[in-house]
């Protein structure tokens, strides 16, 4: 009787890791055919990245650029990222139904996207810019719940915006930002840059909480950016570059804690800075605002963006000194202030940015001379204090500045003659 259960127990056995085998067998298949699919539909491969490796005698998972998972031997991971390979996506690419990124940018990859594709339903990356795909934005990829980024820049789709997407780059899209944007709660990042979007920024963007980048430049967007937006706490990088944005700034902006770039240049906003400007953006990196119509005076607390490389603020209507406190940003490699209406000196302490590379601030009504101490900045590349009032002489300091480039001078007040050391110039 002993031996007959155990007899038992080994057919058992034997049969589950049959049909196991099998199994996996059956799904390794299934992916092979699929990227050998896919291998027959490029038609160019010059660098024979697929034509050496994707061979049927080896295992899909060997392949280059194939991960599989550990647990059940599924392709994970797809990369044919920068191969210059040219072809067409089949339909047998959907049976990869355990893929969860998905890199096919920057190759030569045109036509349509098949409809197979909803079938990749763990699917979190997805990247197919630069490439030459064509027809309409799918709707379909409101199936891929999971999709967390999603780039389509640089191709040749047309049409109207779908109700769900994350990354559309200079295609020939128009239409509004759909309100739905804001359901789609596991979105990272959202680049809708170089399009012809109209109308305003929907308020339910303020709902896609996870948001980390957000890029809506060069469209056509009006009215106000919604004050919701501050909500988005996890946000990173906020461009809305060359629109036609109207209204201040919010102030719950300069709340977000981990944002280390805000870039608003090119639209016609107004209102002024808030006081606190960096008492809540302690890691910000890049400030840009120029070509709008923000006025009054540049907040002191400036300062505190101790991290900041990047600061301009040309083209608006900024008024009175230019603040002292701005020397205390050491990091400060780019510093913009020109055509604004600034008035008195140029503040001394603006020589102990020793990193500075770039300094503006021609248009404006800065009177004095120049002070000695940015002479010492050995890294100024550019130096522009154009059309102001200053006066006095050149010191023969400025041969200090063997980096330099673009020197601007001239319509001020400068007397005596120019120093010999001025040929040191970079």
């Amino acid at each position: 009787m002993e031996k007959l259960v155990a007899f038992t127990s080994f057919l058992l056995l034997l049969q589950y890791y049959v049909i196991s085998t099998a199994m996996t067998q059956s799904n390794i298949s299934t992916d092979q055919l699929a990227l050998l699919s896919l291998k027959s539909q490029i038609i160019s491969d010059p660098f024979h990245f697929l034509n050496e490796s994707w061979s049927p005698a080896k295992f899909a998972c060997h392949w280059v650029e194939v991960t599989c998972g550990s647990r059940h031997q599924r392709v994970r991971f797809l990369n044919l990222s920068n191969m210059d390979l040219t072809g067409v996506i089949p339909r047998e690419l959907g049976n990869l139904t355990f893929l969860v990124s998905l890199d096919l940018g920057s190759n030569k990859f045109h036509g349509n996207l098949p409809q197979e594709m909803t079938q990749l339903h763990r699917l979190k990356f997805l990247d197919l810019s630069f490439n030459s795909f064509s027809g309409e934005v799918p709707s379909w990829f409101g199936f891929l719940h999971q999709l967390q980024v999603l780039n389509l820049g640089n191709n040749s789709f047309t049409g109207s915006i779908p109700s769900s997407f994350s990354n559309m780059n200079f295609n020939s899209i128009e239409g509004q930002i759909p309100k739905v944007i804001g359901s789609l709660i596991n979105l990272r990042v959202l680049k809708l840059r170089g399009n012809k979007l109209k109308g305003s920024i929907p308020l339910s963007l303020s709902n896609a909480s996870r948001l980390e980048t957000l890029d809506l430049s060069y469209n056509s967007l009006r009215g106000n950016i919604p004050e919701g937006i501050g909500n988005l706490h996890n946000m990173n990088s906020l461009v809305i570059q060359f629109n036609q944005l109207m209204g201040s700034i919010p102030s719950t902006i300069f709340n977000i804690s981990r944002i280390e770039f805000i870039a608003f240049t090119g639209n016609s906003l107004s209102g002024s800075l808030p006081n606190g400007l960096c008492n809540g953006i302690p890691i910000l990196k890049g400030l840009y605002l120029s070509y709008n119509k923000i006025c009054r005076h540049m907040p002191t607390s400036l300062s505190n963006c101790s991290q900041l490389q990047i600061l301009s603020l040309s083209e608006n209507e900024f008024e009175g000194p230019i603040q002292s406190e701005i020397g205390r940003l050491s990091n400060l490699q780019i510093l913009e202030l020109g055509a604004n209406h600034f008035t008195g000196i140029i503040p001394q302490e603006i020589g102990n940015l020793v990193n500075l590379m770039e300094l503006w601030m021609e248009i404006n009504q800065i009177t004095s001379s120049v002070p000695i101490s940015i002479f010492n900045i050995s890294s100024l590349q550019i130096l522009s204090l154009a059309v102001n009032n200053l006066n006095g002489f050149l010191p023969r300091d400025i041969g200090n500045l063997t980096k330099m480039k673009f020197l601007y001078l001239q319509e001020n007040r400068f007397t005596g003659e120019i120093s010999n050391e001025i040929s040191n110039l970079g």
